[in-house]
């Protein structure tokens, strides 16, 4: 049956809010294909690991243990593959780990730092940049320990072509990933002219409206997991030795504690998906 345009039928807003909802939608298939062969990979390995039926089964495993420990797809079956395999046999993945406290996130507003989302956190740390830095607009990125550079978690106040072309940065190019490289803060006070920038990341950025920004890395033991950048619609001076003592508090904290994430909450994880994945009612379990 053929839709009638009736004028008048449709108002400003609603056009504005199918464009929002259809450029969201455009994200999570990217999203998804950019996941698919790192998933793929994961499902073969616990299909051979645990002779599984096949990959449908490997792939709703995966699905279950996800949500079970509010743990990422991808990052689940980044460890997967990453990880030492299990012991053929053993009950365990991980037999004699020792569980730590989660650390201290006093300067966020995070009540529970050991049963936080990974979600909420790097929200959090965005929202604490911004206060510090005194701007509307920044973005928040997660290491790719599968293949380098650094992934887009969260945003505010730039524009769906920034977050596209950033999605995934690489080793050179950006202040963010200039900042991982040197594992310090980078300041860039005009984007315009910064040799920092390679000539496609500058047109971007500039074309987002942000004509400066400062990057911070999220460390811990000299190792970067991730990191937070705020932006600014006008060129900047070097911010107030406070405001560095602040940022770089932040992010060791928060460097600490997705660490913590990773040896705790994600491994909990796997060892959820090898009970799984040996009890044999859960042989042909399917996807929700």
């Amino acid at each position: 049956m053929t839709e009638t345009f009736k004028p008048g039928g449709y108002e400003a807003g609603d056009t504005g809010d199918e464009v929002a909802r259809l450029r969201e939608q455009l994200r999570h298939l990217r999203a998804r294909a950019r996941n698919r062969p790192l998933v793929a990979e994961a499902q073969g390995l616990l299909r051979e690991r645990y002779r599984l039926a096949d990959s449908e089964t490997a792939f709703a495993l995966m699905q279950l243990a996800s949500q079970r420990h509010n743990v990422r797809l991808r990052t689940l079956a980044e460890a997967v593959v990453r990880l030492e395999r299990p012991r053929d046999g053993g009950e365990q993945w991980f037999p004699g780990r020792t569980r730590h406290p989660a650390p201290s996130l006093d300067t966020l507003a995070v009540d529970d730092p050991s049963h936080a989302h990974r979600g909420a956190v790097l929200g959090a740390v965005l929202s604490q940049t911004l206060a510090v830095t005194a701007t509307h607009m920044g973005n928040v990125q997660i290491g790719d320990h599968a293949g380098g550079g650094l992934w887009m978690e969260k945003h505010t106040g730039l524009s769906d072509d920034f977050v596209s072309f950033f999605d995934h940065v690489g080793p050179s190019g950006t202040s963010c990933a200039q900042a991982a490289q040197d594992v310090r803060q980078v300041t860039v006070h005009d984007v315009a002219t910064d040799p920092v920038f390679a000539e496609d990341a500058r047109g971007a950025i500039l074309e987002a409206g942000s004509r400066s920004c400062h990057s911070v890395p999220l460390v811990s033991g000299g190792r970067v997991l991730g990191m937070v950048s705020a932006h600014f619609d006008r060129p900047i001076a070097d911010l107030h030795t406070a405001q560095l003592a602040a940022l770089d508090h932040t992010g060791r904290q928060v460097g600490r504690w997705l660490a913590w994430y990773d040896r705790t909450v994600v491994l909990d994880a796997l060892e959820d998906l090898h009970t799984l994945a040996r009890d044999p009612a859960m042989r042909r379990v399917r996807r929700r």
